[in-house]
């Protein structure tokens, strides 16, 4: 099996009872929503983007807007899905060149409306993009491609990962390293994690660099909302610090990532935001496990303290394995060769991406040395074990 035969795996599904009751999981209805009647509209948007029509575009802005009052009274599945069709003709007007809130300045009051209504900034996000965008004829994109296509699905298939990994994550916050519920939490983040690598290896193999560097990242571009720059629904806003923040993030960061996830968080969704908000100033698992590990001195450690050593050091090497083919899509998409831009689609330079692979590599190497230290498998070893 080549890369090229990779196919998405089918979603795993949020059909829980307190998943059904978030109404920004309920996935299906979004994407089955169309409260500004926008299908035959936005299925002509790929020829409008490829003509540079901006004329066309703002006459299509202007025709969908729905009066204020009306967007007042849609549920959140309908407000959600109209910030999703909105949105998809402000980064294509942005892409020709026009502010369209410039074009067309009567939109401003219904974004703002929609945004307070979905607790989200006032613009669409990779949420709205990806996750809330219909598939099949309905499919919102702006130029057609195929290519797009299969980047909007490469984010999906992580959706509910990132899902699950928001009540891994908040359990593991919750517990201890001597805990066997510990290594348990952690490995069932290692499984979501893996979910996240299968996506980029997907990506890599039917995205090129050069399709998005030259075709799609302009899309992606910042739009003035009321004197504020909000960025595009980029995929670089899929929120994998759900995952750093309570693992090594928290407690053993930088500056540079720490104002970007500042600038970041704020285009998730309203729980996730919360749980950032719980868990930035608590103590990560690094943190917890070091502290252990000094604790138990050399030697061996009981055994729930060493299976949640190798349980973290697997969950750090899935995130820097991700990280690492992510970079090397970054450096392809942004080589002075084929680049229009000199920063991602979500504001960050590829020198970022390279400090926060290298954060994640020290804890990683943290982790692994206190492994060494006791005489515990390392975690490749019992990987192996457990295939045998």
């Amino acid at each position: 099996m080549t890369l090229n035969d990779l196919v998405v795996p089918a979603p795993e599904p949020l059909d829980d009872a307190r998943h059904r009751a978030e109404p920004r999981y309920r996935i299906a209805e979004i994407r089955a929503a169309d409260p500004l009647g926008a299908d035959p509209l936005l299925g002509a948007l790929p020829a409008m983007n490829a003509a540079a029509d901006v004329p066309a575009l703002a006459v299509a802005l202007r025709a969908l807007l729905p009066e204020p009052e009306r967007a007042a009274s849609f549920s959140v599945v309908d407000a959600l899905a109209a910030m999703r069709d909105l949105g998809i003709l402000l980064g294509s007007l942005k892409r020709h060149g026009t502010e369209p809130l410039a074009a067309v300045p009567e939109a401003l009051p219904v974004l703002r409306l929609l945004g307070r209504r979905t607790d989200m900034v006032p613009r669409d996000t990779v949420h709205h993009y990806t996750a809330w965008n219909p598939t099949g004829p309905r499919q919102r994109m702006y130029t057609g491609d195929p290519m797009e296509g299969n980047l909007q699905d490469a984010v999906r298939m992580v959706f509910p990962s990132l899902v699950a990994c928001l009540d891994t994550c908040a359990e593991l916050a919750r517990l201890e390293p001597y805990d066997p519920a510990f290594a348990e939490a952690l490995d069932r983040t290692a499984g979501h994690v893996a979910r996240m690598v299968d996506s980029i290896d997907f990506t890599v193999a039917r995205v090129s660099p050069e399709f998005f560097a030259r075709e799609l990242r302009s899309y992606f571009e910042e739009v003035d909302v009321a004197g504020e720059d909000l960025l595009g629904p980029a995929a670089a806003q899929v929120p994998l610090w759900l995952v750093d923040l309570t693992l090594w993030q928290c407690d053993r960061s930088d500056d540079a990532y720490d104002a970007f996830l500042d600038d970041s968080v704020r285009y998730s969704l309203p729980s996730w935001r919360a749980h950032h908000a719980v868990h930035r100033g608590g103590v990560s698992a690094v943190s917890k496990l070091s502290a252990a590990f000094s604790w138990e001195g050399t030697g061996s450690v009981p055994a729930s303290l060493a299976a949640s050593a190798v349980a973290l050091a697997r969950v750090l090497r899935l995130l820097k394995t991700f990280r690492a083919r992510h970079i090397t899509i970054a450096r392809k998409a942004y080589s002075e060769e084929v680049r229009l831009y000199d920063v991602g689609s979500g504001g960050a330079p590829v020198a970022l991406l390279r400090s926060v692979l290298d954060l994640t590599r020290a804890n990683e190497t943290l982790v692994r040395r206190s492994i060494r230290g006791s005489g515990t498998a390392a975690p490749d070893a019992t990987a192996r074990a457990a295939r045998h």
